[in-house]
This record gives C-alpha cells, structure tokens and sequence, in this order.
C-alpha cells in the first residue's frame, strides 16, 4: 500500500516555515524587542511587523526546486539550537561565539548537550523538520514561480518599508540605543555569523607571524643574577573577581592566597568575554583597542620576544587549546595525556599541572617562563572542577542542568572552584617557595575571561563585549614574588601593594612579564608594567654610586 503524502505548495510552505521560526523559535528576541520599545507601543507594533514581513519575504525567496526542504531543515535546526543557548544562557550567536562553537573540545560539547537540549532539539527542529521531510512540494515552471514569488515578495518588502517609514524616528532611536536586539534575530544574525566566521578563517589560513623585538636581550639585573629567574605565568579559566574574597567577596573563597603575602590587583578588566579572544590578546603587544584575531595572527607574541632573550618558554595546557598563542614554543597538552588519576574524557583537574611542576622546577637549570592554561572554572560542569576537600559550599549544583538547580546551587558550585584555583595557586607558590635557594621565582594569575551567574538573566560567558556586564569582563588578577626574587630585582609585595587599586587591563601582561623577567626589548613600555616603580628603585640603587 502506498504511503499517502499530502502535497503542499512552495509558498504556503514558506508561510509555514516563517511562522514556526517567528513564533516558536524566537523568544528572545521578542523579549528584547518589548523591553526596547518599552511605552512606545506603536513603534513596536510597526518595528514588529516589517521584521515579520521581511523574514517571510526571506522564506520565500529561497523556496527554489530542490533547495526548498534542505534549506528550510537547516533554518530550523539552526535556529532551534541558536534559541536554546540564547534562551537558557542569556549568549549572543556572533562570530566570536561560532568560533568558540567550531573549537569546542568534545568533552566540552558534551556538558552542553544534556537531555533538556535534545528535548528542545526534537520539539522544535526534528519534528518540523519530519513533517517537511514527508510532505511533496507543488513547484511551478520556473518562470511561473519567478513571477508567483514576487507576488507575494514584494507586497511583504513594501508592508516592511511602509512600517519603517511610519514609525522610522522611533524605531531609529530604539535600534540605536539598543542593537543588541538585532543580534538575537533567529536564524538571520546566526546564520550571518557563521559566514564572517568562514570568511575570517579562510583570511587567516596564509597568515604568517612576522617577528617581534627579535634583538630583545636580558636586562642588566637578569644578567647578573646568580640563580635561575623563573615567572610562572597561569592562565585563568573563567573566574570573575566578583567571588574573589581577596577583592571584598563576602565569601572566604581564597582562604589559601589570604594566608600568603600576595598582592591582588582589584579593578582589572580582560580584553574580551571569550577564550578564543582573550588568550591570543593578553599574550598580545596590540592590547584590546588594536586587537583582532587577524592582527594576532600576524606578529609574534610575548612568548616568542622572551624567548628572543635567551628565556626558555613552555606552554602547559589543560583547557580547549592554546589558541595559537604557544605556536613556537615547547607545548605539553595535559587534556591529550589524559592522566586517569584527574582526567575524565581528556577533561582534567588542574591538580593535574601542580602535580607536574615540582619535578619541573627542579630541572630548571636557566631563565625560563612557564605558562599554565588552567580549565579553572569553565561551565557549566562546575562540579567537576573540584574535589571534595573543596567542596565548600554547599548544596551545590551537580549537573550541566541549570533548570534543575536553584540560584544558591549554582553560585555554590562556582564558588567552589575559585576555592580549588586558589587551593592551586598557594600550592605553586609554596613550592616556589621552597625553592628560593637556588630560584628567583615570581608568579602571575590572570583569568581571561569572567562568568555570569543569573544576574540580568545572563549565564556563563561570550556576550559580545559592547553589551557584556561587568561579571563577564571584570577578572582577577594575582602576583607573588619570591624573597630570592626580591633581592635580586627589588620588586615585593609591598611595594607592588600601592597599585593594587590602580586601574589595569590584559594589556599590561605582556610588558608586566617583561618587567619581571627584566628583559629588554625595543615595544617594551615601562608605563604598563606594574613592576616598573619597583624595579626602578633597585636599579638606581645598584648602579648609581654612593656619594
């Protein structure tokens, strides 16, 4: 017996589709519209309208023979999972978001794939997808269908200029203070985003890193050191200094690094929301303003200008990738290793790097720079970046599942983890520490990026960096030196202490390390190294002679 499969007409399908993807797979946006408009009802109706008219006009114009189910399928996939993240985590899908999507490590992918996810997924995208599957399409002769499209094309395209000239002051003026409604239009502002992704990428494929400060050199005192100076660098994963007790949190998250003579600088902020960004950017000389991914691409970096010096660099990952940052140097990927005592599915604890570093610190034989790329905090898995001994908080949330936790939960589970980054930290330094006979050592923590926790109805990270709130771009930042260290460079924690309220960014990672590791280096500017007043002090006490 043959199948019945009901036929239906290209346009009404399109009429069809466009309904389900303005209806159902746009609450977001809708949302962010009425709260734009606010009182101006009028405009909001008009603004409304044209948006609708416009994305039926769309539907329409690609129902062309052959095309029509694929395209409508892949809309509606898109959009579906675009409004399941924009809808339970408050993220934007643009270009730096599909990035961080496209180099997602499976085991991260999968703490977002959980069952609620694939609940939406069959509701709102297999389903729909099923029934266009099954239904025939009535196609017109090319030329009939050209001139029957544009019947219904146009009309939508002069109901939409209608709408904007009607209310065009209004809207104006709302869309201008208020782009990011735009940005949550489904599938439209995603689909777009996927193409400037590809468009980037494909530019970026024959860049080559031209050299920077390839004559850098050791400075005075590093030359003159009678030890091995060593900087451990260590790269947050993100934490926001919001639960940093060190910085006011009511909360005793750092119950370790309070103990320890750190400095913690309080008002820093990163150069972006996103891994993907703010990783390649601290390790940058471009800073935030002339930071692209491109302009990245095309200069060496920190890593490379100490290495010019003679310092031996080494990158030691446990998170989705060094973002090409460690391209040149020695790299170690604790993820790929996926030692069974912390890892699970190549997704480690970061005891994992402590453990590996005293065996590392006492091969030092020269000046060297290590960079440790923590998993830290990353979401929404939190309870999985801690062990029980730091599970302080508590009842805390034990699922990807944000829907299945209270507030209290989830903020429980996060702060833990900023309890097992501190519990970390004051383990290198104590190691560092006990190594001060025969190391200078100094240490750095700077989170790339911060989180969002519910407030505004944000969660995790990634917004793009014009609408980001202050959790999402307020970090921490942590130095320690060493007393070896202090002796030979003259930078201590109390000194270091009378610009802990200074106002400071990412952009003064790269010459801070510089600072530290005294090397000298022709983009070097003293006036961004936080160490720079310090260090000066010894300098003129070592070489300007007694009167």
């Amino acid at each position: 017996m043959k199948l019945f499969r009901p036929a239906v007409g290209s346009v009404p399908l399109s009429l069809a589709v466009s309904a389900w993807i303005i209806l159902a797979l746009n609450p977001v946006f809708w949302s962010k519209t009425g709260i734009a408009f606010g009182e101006h009802r009028t405009a909001m109706i008009a603004f409304s309208i044209g948006i609708c008219a416009l994305l039926t006009a769309l539907c329409v114009s690609v129902s062309v023979k052959y095309l029509t189910k694929p395209l409508f399928i892949l809309a509606i996939a898109g959009a579906a999972a675009a409004s399941w993240f924009m809808t339970r985590f408050g993220v934007i899908i643009d270009a730096d978001m599909v990035a961080n999507a496209a180099q997602t490590t499976p085991a991260e992918a999968g703490h977002l794939m959980t069952p609620g996810f694939f609940r939406h997924m069959l509701l709102f995208a297999a389903l729909p997808a099923l029934a266009i599957a099954f239904v025939r399409i009535r196609h017109r002769s090319f030329s009939a269908k050209v001139k029957w499209n544009l019947a219904v094309i146009m009309p939508l395209l002069l109901l939409a200029l209608a709408m904007a000239y009607w209310q065009y002051p209004a809207i104006a003026s709302t869309m201008r203070n208020n782009r990011i409604v735009i940005k949550t239009l489904n599938p439209v502002l995603p689909a777009i985003s996927v193409v400037k992704y590809a468009i980037r990428e494909g530019r970026q494929m024959d860049i080559v890193a031209q050299p920077l400060d390839p004559d850098a050199r050791p400075g005075a005192l590093l030359s003159h050191a009678e030890k091995p100076v060593v900087t451990i660098i260590v790269a947050g994963e993100t934490a926001r200094a919001q639960d940093f007790s060190l910085g006011g949190y009511r909360r005793k998250t750092n119950p370790e690094l309070e103990k320890r003579d750190v400095v913690y600088f309080r008002n820093t902020t990163s150069c972006g929301t996103a891994t993907e960004v703010s990783i390649p950017c601290m390790f940058s000389l471009l800073g935030r303003a002339d930071y692209s991914r491109e302009a990245g691409l095309a200069q060496e970096n920190l890593l490379d200008v100490l290495s010019h010096a003679g310092v031996d660099v080494a990158w030691w990952e446990n998170n989705t990738g060094d973002k090409s940052v460690a391209s040149r140097v020695a790299l170690r990927n604790f993820s790929a290793e996926n030692d069974p005592r912390y890892c699970v599915n190549s997704e480690c604890r970061d005891q994992v790097l402590v453990d590996a570093l005293g065996p590392w610190l006492d091969s030092v034989k020269g000046n060297a720079t290590l960079v440790l790329h923590q998993l830290g905090s990353h979401g929404p898995a939190y309870y999985q970046r801690y062990s029980e001994e730091e599970r302080l908080f508590r009842p805390d949330c034990r699922t990807e599942e944000f829907a299945s936790c209270t507030s209290e939960e989830i903020v429980n589970a996060y702060d833990n983890t900023i309890v097992a980054t501190d519990h970390m930290l004051a383990q290198i330094i104590d190691m560092l520490a006990a190594r001060s006979d025969r190391l200078a050592a100094s240490l750095i923590y700077m989170s790339d990026h911060g989180e969002s926790l519910g407030e505004k109805g944000l969660y995790l990270h990634g917004m793009p960096y014009l609408f980001a709130p202050g959790e999402q771009t307020h970090v921490p930042f942590v130095m320690w030196v060493s007393e070896s260290y202090s002796q030979i460079f003259g930078v201590t924690s109390a000194c270091l202490a009378a610009e802990a309220d200074a106002d400071v960014s990412q952009d003064n990672l790269f010459h801070t390390v510089l600072g530290l590791m005294n090397v000298e280096a022709a983009h070097y500017r003293p006036e961004l190294d936080v160490t720079a007043d310090c260090r000066k002090q010894v300098m003129i006490s070592s070489f300007v002679p007694d009167a």
